[in-house]
């Protein structure tokens, strides 16, 4: 029997889509003896998830500036909350496939430049207002704004009009062929929300179409939910209620789980993963992912605008070092680009990037600089980000470079320090492809190009290259524009990402996952609490 179609019926038993009757004689059909689909039949309905509980999360995120507005949206923490309140268009799934979810389907023209989403009917808001085409109109006109702030505004640069056909067709208009788009807007900062009389809505009432109802949110601090009874999914939502918890420091989430005042946590540090999984009631859950952590130089923050003085700081880093004493061997060295062998169009055929002090002394004798230069880090940006700056000053100083490490307070780093400071740690979850990648962090006209890299010859035509690549179907000439893409950022760009990062997870035993496990963000995509349940 195909592998794959077994999974499929087992997942679909599981979700409660298929009887346990219905199940074995699908498998019965397909070549399966008797006895081993009742076995299989079985130990599926012992996994099948089972309805209550209060589930806690404790997240190594959160902010006291944080809103429930989603074109603010941040970090991991608020991710979570926007997704267990609210639905975009489109989702990734556990599997890491894209799958319609406000949409019912979707289906472009055939130059890509103008796509058509058939909502789902019957789906109401957190208020009883229906679902309709006025509401994913009004919610992409606030992101796209002229005075918009929004993080996503960037994303959306490529809608030159939205219109609607009926109350269930939404069809935007593009400026050139796309043929991502469906994965852009699977964004968490593009949760649809209802609108009003005006034809606008509120983007920080916190009201969705998803599986929990905001009981109550703290910024900074917690965040609580009562599950949606009127939820679209089937087989979704399956806790009373959900409680996150943003506990920034290291060593005090790990006690939380330990002790049992959180079921789960996020963002676990390598150095304790050998102690939490010694503990009898945890599991540890370990996924490999798009995740990498950075430190942007700002170009418009003197002297990172010299680009001997880029190159000097990249050659000055020990990569493998940092993968070795920061990850323990938890992820893998990085190149300078956002693309990982995971995702399409790699160029493999850039050199990796090593440590190498002369050249780096070269650089930066080049650039004509002297004196300290200051690197921002906390906590608040990844576990061991401060050591990680500690081991980069270190090294660069082999090539006779000065760096003063700047541990900055938790609370307030994202807003303060982050896309703000010329120099930092970060990190950030990635994106299944790169024209998202690159639309969310490093074009000109999204918000968060937290390089600045925008003026340079290099950045001008990298963002003539991301234009054109959009719109390309051969896959050879997309391979040749994302292969440029990469070159011109590895080459002239503020990034430096010294490596990525494996997601790692604790959980107690009493919580449980399906098999697959979505990589995209952590913590399953930011949906567990939508994906898990108790045993």
């Amino acid at each position: 029997m195909n592998s794959d179609h077994l999974k499929k019926l087992e997942r679909e038993l599981r979700e409660g889509k298929l009887t346990r009757r219905q199940f074995m004689m699908s498998a019965i059909a397909t070549g399966i003896a008797l006895p081993s689909a009742m076995s299989l039949s079985g130990n599926v309905m012992a996994n099948t998830p089972k309805k209550g509980g209060r589930l806690r999360v404790g997240t190594g995120y959160g902010s006291t500036t944080d809103t429930l507005d989603p074109g603010t949206f941040e970090n991991s923490m608020m991710t979570a909350v926007g997704f267990t309140y609210g639905n975009a268009l489109t989702e990734v799934d556990s599997d890491g496939s894209l799958i319609p979810e406000l949409a019912e389907s979707y289906e472009p023209s055939p130059d890509g430049k103008t796509w058509m989403f058939q909502l789902r009917k019957g789906v109401q808001f957190h208020n009883g207002k229906a679902l309709t085409a006025d509401d994913v109109i009004a919610t992409y006109d606030y992101h796209r704004g002229e005075d918009s702030k929004s993080a996503a505004k960037g994303l959306l640069t490529q809608i030159e009009s939205i219109s609607k056909d009926g109350d269930d067709k939404v069809i935007f208009q593009l400026s050139d062929g796309n043929a991502d788009f469906p994965y852009i807007v699977s964004d968490y900062h593009l949760l649809i929300l209802p609108s009003d009389s005006s034809g606008k809505i509120d983007p920080t009432a916190g009201i969705g179409t998803g599986g929990y109802v905001v009981e109550n949110f703290e910024p900074g601090v917690r965040a609580t939910f009562k599950r949606n009874p009127n939820y679209f999914k089937e087989g979704r939502a399956h806790f009373d209620e959900v409680e996150f918890i943003s506990i920034i420091d290291v060593a005090a989430r790990q006690n939380a789980v330990m002790n049992g005042d959180v079921d789960v946590i996020d963002s676990v540090d390598p150095k304790t993963v050998s102690l939490l999984s010694r503990v009898p009631t945890l599991e540890i859950l370990e996924t490999t992912g798009t995740q990498h952590y950075t430190f942007p130089m700002r170009l418009d923050v003197g002297p990172f605008d010299n680009l001997d003085l880029r190159l000097a700081l990249k050659h000055s880093i020990k990569r493998q070092e940092l993968v070795d004493k920061i990850l323990l061997g938890h992820g893998a060295v990085g190149n300078d680009i956002p693309v990982s062998a995971a995702m399409p169009f790699l160029n493999t055929d850039l050199p990796q990037r090593e440590f190498n002090p002369e050249l780096a002394a070269e650089h930066y004798k080049k650039s004509g600089h002297s004196g300290t230069i200051q690197l921002s880090s906390s906590e608040a940006a990844f576990a061991g980000a401060v050591d990680a700056a500690q081991l980069i000053a270190a090294s660069a100083k082999e090539a006779g470079i000065d760096i003063e490490v700047v541990r900055e307070p938790s609370d307030g780093y994202w807003s303060n320090v982050w896309n703000k400071k010329g120099w930092c740690a970060c990190y950030w979850g990635g994106r299944p492809t790169q024209d998202w990648m690159y639309s969310a962090a490093y074009t000109a006209d999204t918000e968060w190009n937290d390089t600045s890299w925008k003026e340079t010859d290099s950045a001008k035509q990298f963002n003539s290259v991301v234009v054109a690549a959009r719109s390309e179907i051969d896959d050879a000439k997309r391979q040749s524009q994302y292969s440029e893409a990469q070159q011109l950022l590895h080459d002239d760009g503020g990034l430096i990402l010294p490596m990525w990062a494996n997601y790692i997870h604790a959980h107690s035993k009493k919580v449980v996952h399906g098999d697959d496990v979505a990589a995209n963000w952590e913590s399953d995509g930011n949906k567990l609490q939508e994906r898990w349940w108790f045993a």
